[in-house]
């Protein structure tokens, strides 16, 4: 029997992202055309800037497309200056809200560009990103949004102490990405069965666990990584992407699926790498929906 599930995209597996320097960006046309080309039908939002934030513009453009938005992703510092960060909360929500999406995906930024350096928080900085996590939660949901905390390199909940200390101080749920999990220490797939109910969001990629053990060690930048193929095509790399389906299925997930493969395009990649490795991850997770 074939399961069902929501399949979305991001524009980050075509190399956008808003990191300074990060690499080669393909214009919104081309991403979101090819998305389409795929057959996927929705997509979160992507960097500031680089979709319209007119929701009237932002829905006529997905449109064009026939994709609907998700919601989307916003870094921002939680551990100080909380009233910037709910003031960029509320504009974001009130953008995602109005253009049918569904869910603020939130992280711990640490206010430096780029996601290789990583400042320790005090006890007191700690409970301020969780108050300040709380109160985004509040603000989404009066615009009708669930908000979930996604563990990312290079934020201030990124390894598996960090993961565990927030789900024990916040009633969040997580935005459960295979790659950035495994990357900070933490087996997703163990995660998502030791807390089903915690799972409120899914960003499916795949790892080279070779580059990601010196990731963790310290021995070579997050970028760095990523430029040397830190992520693979679903299926291709080494996390047991169809355990982690399995379990949180069985658990009753019926939210979105996101692929996300953090791509970083040189001068020389070729523009269609991104739509060809997308193709391929669609196809792995359909082999994994057919057996479910």
């Amino acid at each position: 029997m074939t399961a069902t599930i929501r399949v979305a995209a991001a524009p980050i597996s075509w190399g956008v992202c808003e990191v300074p320097g990060w690499g080669r960006v393909l214009d919104a046309a081309t991403v979101l055309g090819e998305m389409a080309a795929l057959g996927v039908q929705a997509t979160e939002l992507g960097p500031p800037g680089y979709l319209p934030r007119d929701p009237a513009e932002l829905r006529e453009l997905l449109g064009k497309y026939g994709l609907r938005l998700v919601g989307g992703f916003l870094a921002v510092v939680l551990h100080e200056n909380q009233q910037q960060a709910l003031e960029e909360a509320e504009e974001s929500a009130a953008l995602f809200a109005a253009c049918g999406g569904d869910v603020l995906v939130l992280a711990a930024a640490t206010g430096l560009d780029g996601y290789d350096d990583r400042p320790k928080l005090t006890d007191t900085e700690w409970a301020t990103l969780v108050g300040t996590a709380g109160m985004i939660r509040d603000i989404a949901a009066a615009h009708g949004l669930r908000t979930v905390l996604h563990p990312h390199v290079g934020t201030h909940v990124e390894q598996q102490d960090e993961v565990e200390r927030f789900l024990a101080d916040s009633d969040l749920g997580l935005c459960l990405d295979t790659g950035h999990l495994m990357i900070g220490g933490t087996d997703p797939v163990e995660l998502a069965k030791r807390y089903p109910e915690r799972v409120g969001h899914v960003h499916l990629k795949d790892v080279r666990e070779d580059l990601a053990a010196e990731v963790r060690a310290g021995r070579l930048g997050y970028t760095d990584a990523v430029g040397r193929g830190l992520y693979t095509p679903l299926g291709e790399g080494d996390v047991d992407v169809a355990s982690m389906v399995r379990s949180v299925q069985a658990a009753g997930y019926d939210g979105w699926y996101v692929l996300e493969q953090d791509t970083a395009l040189g001068e020389e990649s070729p523009d269609d790498l991104p739509r060809r490795d997308t193709g391929r991850s669609l196809a792995h997770l359909a082999k994994i929906t057919d057996s479910l």
